[in-house]
């Protein structure tokens, strides 16, 4: 797909224009990253309305957590670290379905009061491991900055498909929202960002999701390699350089070696395959095999370091993975 740059951004205007849209065209419309499938909007790709009524539905399967159900790792005056399951969403969403942050809440209270302000991160419902509350307005002021200025080092372990060939490297993919399966990630590239900006959304979604293009870096080191049901999968450590919605995912779709049990971003799932890039190492039918198999997104958060906003000490605190 051979466009100019100076016809980009003659046709970004224009749109921008028409939309009254927030000027974030030169930023947002920044070539990245080549060997990128072009867009192609595929009429039986689910709609935006569909994919986020599925998500709500899925959000509805919340587990409740009880105080006895909660694996508590650390506690003092400062904060909480919890060992979260799979299955649970971290923070309530609009509907108020069962969440850690709740349980955590109901069980221990804050200095505030306010069940928000001991949030400082949070997991995706499908992945388990550590989790950090903050007990007081200083703590979650603190390990805000933390986060932010990304001081904390995330340890994920996860399993994914397929045979990885190097023992260690850096998944560096600038990641964009992906125009045919919003609100998912994808790789960026010159393409999909055009697409995008021409996919015909609302002023409020457009000003959602029409973003600039986001840095993305995950380091990885293989722990060892498996076996599930047959077909060959690696066990990896990822260190979350940068922290972005879904970046393990894509990275990993990316990289050819969708995470064993990912039911969005890997095979029949309503993200684009592969992180949008041209073709996969894993086939759909392996990856489904693994999935079966493994029955959860094998994705666990094993280990978190930071300062602690108290004693100001750096602390680590560290879980074992249940896959």
């Amino acid at each position: 797909m051979n466009i100019s740059l100076s016809a980009v951004t003659a046709f970004l205007l224009t749109t921008v224009i028409s939309l009254s849209a927030p000027k974030q065209t030169s930023a947002f419309l920044s070539p990245s990253n080549a060997f990128c499938r072009a867009p192609q909007l595929q009429m039986s790709a689910p709609t935006y309305e569909e994919v986020m009524e599925k998500m709500k539905a899925k959000d509805k399967t919340s587990v409740a957590l009880s105080k006895q159900d909660l694996k508590i790792i650390h506690e003092d005056e400062h904060i909480i670290v919890v060992d979260k399951p799979a299955g649970t969403l971290c923070v309530p969403d609009r509907d108020g379905n069962p969440s850690l942050s709740a349980a955590v809440f109901e069980a221990f209270g804050c200095e505030s009061g306010n069940p928000d302000k001991m949030v400082a991160h949070r997991l995706g419902m499908d992945t388990s491991g550590l989790v950090v509350f903050a007990r007081t307005n200083r703590a979650v002021s603190k390990l805000n900055s933390e986060f932010r200025r990304r001081k904390v080092d995330r340890k994920y372990e996860v399993v994914v498909c397929g045979d990885v060939e190097s023992e260690s490297g850096l998944m560096d993919y600038t990641i964009q929202r992906d125009a045919e399966a919003l609100p998912y990630m994808r790789v960026s590239s010159l393409e999909a960002q055009i697409a995008l900006v021409e996919s015909g959304l609302s002023e409020e979604l457009y000003a959602k999701y029409c973003k600039e293009p986001l840095k993305s870096m995950t380091e990885y080191e293989v722990l060892g390699k498996e076996e599930k049901a047959g077909k060959a999968v690696t066990r990896l450590t990822l260190n979350s350089v940068t922290g972005r919605t879904h970046q393990l995912n894509v990275h990993c779709a990316a990289m050819g070696h969708p995470i064993a049990g990912d039911t969005t971003y890997g095979a029949g799932g309503d993200a684009t395959p592969n992180g949008g890039l041209e073709e996969g190492k894993v086939s759909e039918e392996d990856q489904k095999t693994i999935a079966g198999d493994v029955n959860r997104l094998c994705v666990h958060l094993k280990s978190l370091s930071f300062k602690h906003p108290g004693t100001k000490e750096r602390v680590t605190y560290e879980s074992g993975t249940p896959f």
